[in-house]
């Protein structure tokens, strides 16, 4: 904008001229003004003094320094909303939102930064991380095979086949790598204290039943037998049918106790085939205490109703059965597979069959002391 010849001194001068009684046309040819300046000056300055010219120019730049203050945040709201796909966490995706506003926006640096959150130092910071190009490789190959595992059960696999790695690290990468398994959603659960179940000390002491069903992909349904050792969490039998009755339990049962002996004690259910006369007199008969849970309380029995879940999650939910001679196929690796490679949460990352063997070791060792 062109400055004025003339200060608001000088204008207010002028105007008190033309108020002692100098007319507007010589008031113009000696200060060399047109009309329209003249009326101009005297529609904005007319009647004040020169203080309150003064106090008028600085309230002008204040309300031009406020324009532009107002005009640089709705600027800086708007960018936001463009870069906040999701909440800038960490300082990774902060520097990416850094780039995009000085690319897009044509922000410089420093505002950029201060739009983002982030102080310019750790913007222009250089990682000295290792890249682990194999380490990733590999873990997602893992995490493709085994898509229900999180990233401690990755760790113990990557720790069998050698890898020196901290789990922290570990979850710095599966993080970075979008791996993270999607859990669902949690139910309600009642308040109060609960006793906790007693575990057995040694393997075949309790087994625990439950049925479990799914369907093939023309819509037929079959059942799924679940026998579990509480001891060792080996799935002792996973028997796959259209329909299991009482008796093909009693039959499965002694099938098991042929390779481990008889339990002491099996948990299950209330349901037709496990309450039926053929596990009755199968009881009776091999002198073996059965246990049934209170109806609606399936946590009373919740270690097979968590191999259950595993099962649904890590089998069932991830293949199509076209027959039923498939499905047994692929329950009997999953189970497989279970037994002997799968780590444990709570076995200290062993799998079932190692823990067992595990601990028929500490019993001759024991019984070799005594």
């Amino acid at each position: 904008m062109k400055r004025s010849r003339f200060s608001e001194e000088q204008i207010i001068g002028i105007l008190k001229e033309h108020q002692a009684g100098l007319g507007a046309k010589e008031l113009c040819r000696r200060h060399g003004i047109s009309d329209a300046t003249f009326y101009k000056w005297r529609s904005k300055y007319g009647g004040m003094e020169v203080s309150d010219a003064r106090r008028l120019k600085t309230l002008e730049s204040e309300n031009a320094k406020l324009k532009k203050m107002l005009a640089k945040q709705m600027m800086d709201v708007a960018t936001l909303k463009e870069m906040l796909g999701k909440k800038l966490l960490r300082p990774g995706s902060r520097r990416n939102a850094v780039d995009w506003a000085m690319k897009t926006k044509g922000y410089n640096q420093r505002r950029a930064c201060a739009l983002a959150g982030i102080d310019p130092r750790v913007y222009r910071r250089t990682s000295k991380r290792p890249a682990d190009t194999v380490l990733r490789t590999r873990m997602k190959e893992l995490a493709s095979e085994r898509r229900r595992f999180g990233y401690r059960r990755l760790h113990i696999l990557l720790k069998r086949e050698g890898w020196e790695v901290n789990w922290k690290k570990l979850y710095r990468l599966y993080r970075e790598e979008g791996l993270t398994v999607r859990k669902r959603g949690g139910r309600k659960r009642a308040v109060g204290t609960r006793t906790p179940m007693a575990i057995p000390q040694g393997p075949n002491q309790r087994w625990s039943l439950d049925f479990m069903s799914d369907a093939l992909e023309d819509g037929r349904r079959f059942r799924v037998l679940n026998v579990i050792d509480d001891f060792s969490r080996e799935c002792l039998a996973a028997v796959v049918d259209t329909s299991i009755g009482g008796t093909r339990v009693a039959r499965e049962l002694d099938r098991i106790a042929e390779l481990r002996g008889h339990p002491c004690l099996v948990v299950s259910d209330n349901g037709t085939e496990l309450t039926s006369n053929a596990i009755l007199k199968w009881q009776e008969d091999r002198k073996v205490d059965w246990h049934y849970i209170a109806p609606g309380k399936p946590m009373q029995n919740g270690l097979v109703e968590s191999f259950n879940g595993r099962m649904r999650e890590e089998c069932l939910n991830e293949h199509l059965f076209p027959s039923l001679r498939h499905a047994c196929r692929m329950i009997a690796a999953w189970r497989k597979d279970y037994n002997h490679h799968r780590p444990h949460s709570s076995l200290d990352g062993l799998t079932p069959w190692e823990y067992h063997q595990r601990s028929r070791e500490d019993q001759t060792l024991n019984r070799a002391n005594l």
